[in-house]
Formats: C-alpha cells, structure tokens, sequence
C-alpha cells in the first residue's frame, strides 16, 4: 500500500501573485506505517478530533475502501444536484419571499467526530456535513437500523431529553417535517436520491464536545433510517442554514468553526475541528469572500475564477464557475463530498492540460469514475505538475500532490482525483481540502485558508 508524503513545497501555497507559483512538485511513495493516536491538546472547549471513516471501520482492503467511497461519493453529488434543482424548480412558482427554507439533503460524508448525546452522556460518531443545517441520529426504538460503531442511542435513559410538538417554533425550522395537530409530536423525514433516509421525531437534547456541553440543541431523532451513512451515528450539520449546529451554538461560537481534515497517510489519525472566534479564526489565513445563493441556504459558495496547471492559468471563462442571478451554478466547498467535481469543459481542460504536462508518467487504464490514472508500482517519487486555484480578490491555492493524485488500490496505481458535474454545480471535494487548516466565518462572510497544516 503506499501514501503521499509532501516533499519539496509547503502543503499549500496561497499567494496574491502568480510569481511565486510552483510549476512542479515531487511525489514520494513510501510503504504504509502504522498510525499512532494524535494527541490533540485542546486550548479552547470547543476543540475536538476529526477522524476519517477508514480509521472507524479499520479497511485493510484498499481497494474496497476505495470502491465503497467513490459509491457514496457518487450518491452524494447526484444528491446535491438534485436536490437545488428542485428548490429552483419550486421557487420558480412560488414566491420567494413566502418560503422560508432551512437545510439541503446530506449525503454520508467521510470525517466524523465524536460527540455525547443525552444525560448522562452517550458518546456516537457523527458526520459532519458543512452542507447541512439539519443533526440527526439513529435512535431506539429503531424500527430500522443500518449498521453503526456505537450502540444505538435510547432516549429513555437520558434526562435531558424533550420531544419537539407540531405547535413548537422549532418543529416548522426543522427541514423536512410534517404535523396534522399541534399536540402530536413533529416529525421529520430527509431522504436521498440512491434510497437512503432517516425519518423520526424533532428533539431537544443535550450535545457534549470534549468538556463542553450545550443543552437545548435541536435534532432528529430517527427511528427509521437506511443508507450510506456506514459506521456513524447520525449527521451534524454545520451548514449556513438556520437549524445548523454552528447557528445553534448562537453568539457563543461568533459565527465561526475550522477544520483541518487529517491527509491520507498522516501519522495523525484525526484532524481537528474547532468553534468559536477566538481559537477558530487563525492569524495569517488568507481569505476569500463566501457567497450566499438564497435558494440554497445552507451551502457555503465561493468565488472560483479560474484553474491553473504546473503555475500556468488555463484558458476558461470566468463565468464557468459563476453562481448565476437564479441560483444555477457556483462553486460549493463541501466536507461530505470527496472528489473535487468540475463543468465537464473545465475537467477536460485541466485534465488535458496535466496530462500534456505529466511527462513520462506512465498512465494506466482509468478506474471507476476517475479517467486518468499511472502505474507508479515500483516508483519512489515521481515529478508532478502542481494544480491551483484561482479565487476571488487574488488569492491562490495551489494544492500538494497528494491532494490530486491518490492511489486506488495496493498496486501502485494513483489517479487524477477530479471527475466531472453531472450539472453546472461545482463542488470542491474533502480531499481537495485535506491538510489545509480551514476556517468558516459566516459572521463576516469570508472563508480562510491556512496558515497551518495537519
């Protein structure tokens, strides 16, 4: 089996000036070690690891892993495509103004974290979605279950548990409810494009991170559930929507949360994600602005102007990645999806363009829904075109090479991990992301990259 390690260049570079770009960097493959558990020193309460989910179900099996990801991966963004296509559908006929919405359709995601549910505390891993607003988790009774790490959570033996009723302000938040008298309880149902869902009961519950505790938060409590969502318990939405875990936590989070989502062949296991102003907001991060599309709240959209192969900017429009006046479009930052998704004129372009300057890579058949692959068994590095990205107000991010080429398998054999958009949504996936500190602040409407790494 082999993994990435950065060699040469920063993890990242983030400049303001194309002089500074590195035109190639250096790939090494080393056999796999053994993890060791991060020790994470918490300076602020609201600080707790990120684990990813081949660390939870303990894959020895590369390429089931692999295969089981890009499956879900897959779900994930016919989901999400799906799912603004039929609220700019929907607000087409109705009036803008009248329908207040709160929270998209997740998808299962790849990091979690772990949380205490209820009083005393139940510890469960969670997803976390940055494109939600809606937590859930599976609950006892479960009338049907799919599998997961921890037992079931039972809400009987907690005391700090409220069912939510249909009269309640916080039953018509929720996303996807559904009541017939105010005296019942509410009731919830998310469901997904592949067939997955959760349905059940809108709760108030106590939530616990590390040795904080936030009492009163508002979840789903789901006792029919079905789907991808494979070793976790539940999902925690950290989405720009109303019933958000971020929104939830009010004034006591400023507005803010990071992540630093752990690259694959760390010698962490787990990353970290942090909320509140003081501890969440890095000095020295460089920021671009976020973009709001009304008729999909709960996403967090950023200004992408153009792509960029070995320091060379490539030939796009810049409206190719433009979130348009009726909701179509942008470009998404999102923790549940994986693999970066691209206008297929703009995959083809940047696809082509590393092809033509990967020189002496010896390519290989595609696999699954990558189209460019090597054969670097028997490599122990190879030279790599660097790929950047070019968003608004100057800044660029130009990725290490394991956040582009990735292995698929224990033969050796690494693939160009971008694919392109069923739709004209873009969506930049996790591992895109992965090793980068990242740093939401929906107070001021900037998302931060950097300083640091894990």
């Amino acid at each position: 089996m082999y993994k990435l390690i950065p060699f040469l260049f920063p993890f990242f570079l983030l400049t303001s000036s194309l002089l500074l770009q590195p035109k190639f960097t250096l790939l090494t493959l080393t056999t796999q070690t053994t993890h060791k558990k991060n020790q994470i020193t918490n300076k602020s309460n609201f600080s707790l690891p990120i684990y990813h989910l081949n660390s939870i179900l303990n894959h020895t099996n590369n390429t089931s892993a692999f295969t089981d990801r890009i499956n879900r991966d897959s779900a994930r963004v016919a989901s999400l495509a799906r799912d603004i296509s039929l609220r700019l559908e929907r607000y087409r006929l109705d009036d803008f103004g009248s329908d207040v919405v709160s929270g998209l359709f997740q998808g299962s995601g790849e990091y979690f974290i772990r949380v205490g549910v209820g009083t005393p505390a139940r510890e469960q891993y969670l997803v976390i979605d940055s494109g939600s607003d809606v937590i859930w988790l599976q609950c006892m009774p479960c009338d049907q279950c799919y599998s997961q790490s921890d037992p079931i959570f039972d809400p009987s033996t907690s005391s700090s548990f409220l069912a939510v009723t249909c009269g309640g302000r916080i039953c018509h938040l929720v996303s996807g409810t559904s009541c017939s008298n105010p005296d019942e309880s509410c009731r919830y149902e998310v469901s997904y494009r592949d067939g997955s869902y959760s349905k059940g009961v809108v709760a108030l519950e106590t939530l616990t991170f590390g040795s904080t505790t936030v009492s009163g938060v508002a979840i789903g409590c789901g006792h029919h559930n079905h789907g991808l969502f494979t070793g976790a318990g539940g999902l925690l939405g950290l989405g720009w929507g109303p019933t958000s875990f971020l929104a939830q936590l009010g004034g006591s989070a400023g507005g803010v949360f990071s992540y630093c989502l752990v690259s694959r062949g760390s010698s962490s296991e787990a990353g970290t994600l942090v909320f509140g102003r003081t501890e969440g907001v890095p000095v020295g991060a460089v920021w671009v602005p976020l973009l709001r599309n009304p008729r999909a709240p709960s996403f967090y959209y950023v200004g992408l102007l153009g792509l960029g192969v070995a320091g060379v900017r490539l030939p796009l429009e810049e409206d190719m990645f433009q979130l348009s006046e009726d909701g179509y479009g942008g470009v998404v930052m999102d923790t549940g999806t994986a693999v970066t998704r691209l206008p297929e004129q703009a995959y083809n372009t940047l696809r082509d363009a590393f092809v033509s300057a990967a020189v002496g890579l010896p390519r290989t058949s595609g696999v699954s829904i990558f189209d460019t692959c090597y054969n670097l068994n028997g490599y122990s590095s190879v030279r790599v075109p660097t790929v950047s990205f070019y968003f608004e107000e100057g800044a660029i991010l130009t990725l290490p090479a394991r956040n582009f080429l990735i292995p698929v398998d224990n033969l050796g054999t690494f693939c160009f991990a971008f694919a392109p958009s069923p739709t004209g949504l873009s969506i930049m996936g996790n591992i895109q992301q992965e090793g980068i500190q990242i740093t939401f602040d929906v107070a001021t409407g900037f998302v931060g990259f950097g300083p640091n790494n894990c």
